[in-house]
């Protein structure tokens, strides 16, 4: 079983971007719970899901004199609700609308005597690498309705070897960091590292960029593809400093997109490589050295 844990599953996109969608925005609408009953935390560090030893959980969330939690389990395929007062819900991850999802859900919460309303719209799709092609509110989404549990629990396994490298490299700087994080909105996991410095306002950005982009910062993360594009590891610097798409990165399968302008590193590359955990520490490292190099980062100062 252990060995079968620390392998890099296979993650083709066209044989679950059905799936992806579907889970997509069911992890939104438990994503906006979680936003909706915490405090705002800077650059939203607030909404986010965290990888659980069974799938992503919301981590504990206040209601009235209570916590609760949500998890997805992606080995035995539920949605538990656990409460500090000993009450649990749990629900079965199975196919079915995002519409039918989201009134269980709720239905379950108000079992609980939990009623959180939440804006029923999702954020941030379609996007250009996301599954979901259209934004429909979530009591009215009957398209999306797939659930491949092999995947989804592929897909997981994958996070869990990844949360652990992304850990890792955060573990090296001593400035301000993000936790390492689950992006339910853009659905990518996530951490990045800050300057100290304010960066200069982002022309046109909404309320929500600007307050993600109040700073500078160098960003790691990983997509599970969408739009056509397969599963990858990214990383970005903004505002980009001159000279960085030109930057020499490891490992060698990693390449910067001027349409984007990210560095991109399949997630192929890496599972196929003699060291996936290497490999991708090489990319975050190599990548954050370019950024915080040409940005004029004081490194003596933010890395242990």
């Amino acid at each position: 079983m252990v060995s079968h844990m620390n392998t890099w599953p296979e993650l083709i996109l066209e044989e679950w971007q059905d799936t992806l969608a579907t889970v997509h925005m069911w992890t939104q609408i438990v994503g906006k719970i979680r936003m909706k009953q915490t405090p705002l935390v800077n650059h939203w560090w607030n909404v986010t899901l965290y990888v659980s030893a069974r799938g992503l959980t919301t981590s504990p969330m206040p209601y009235e004199d209570r916590i609760f939690e949500i998890e997805f389990d992606f080995i035995d395929h539920k949605l538990r609700i656990d409460c500090s007062d000993g009450a649990l819900t749990t629900l079965d991850l199975r196919p079915q609308t995002v519409s039918d999802f989201y009134k269980e859900l709720m239905g379950a919460l108000h079992g609980l005597d939990i009623d959180v309303k939440i804006w029923t719209m999702p954020v941030e799709v379609p996007s250009p690498f996301s599954a979901v092609r259209e934004a429909i509110h979530f009591e009215q989404d009957e398209v999306h309705k797939s659930y491949d549990a092999d995947y989804v629990n592929r897909f997981w396994r994958a996070l869990v070897n990844i949360d652990e490298v992304f850990k890792e490299f955060r573990a090296h700087f001593v400035g301000k960091v993000s936790p390492v994080h689950f992006w339910w909105g853009s659905f990518d996991h996530a951490v990045t590292r800050f300057s100290g410095r304010p960066a200069p306002p982002r022309e046109g950005a909404d309320q929500i960029t600007q307050e993600a982009y109040s700073h500078e910062v160098i960003s790691h993360g990983f997509w599970p593809g969408g739009n056509g594009t397969q599963a990858a590891f990214y990383a970005y610097a903004a505002p980009e400093p001159a000279g960085f798409g030109e930057a020499k990165v490891k490992p060698a399968a990693s390449f910067y997109s001027l349409e984007v302008k990210e560095f991109f590193l399949p997630y192929d590359a890496v599972r196929q490589s003699t060291s996936p955990e290497d490999a991708l520490m090489d990319f975050c490292q190599s990548t954050y050295e370019a950024g915080a190099n040409l940005g004029n980062w004081d490194r003596k100062a933010l890395e242990r």
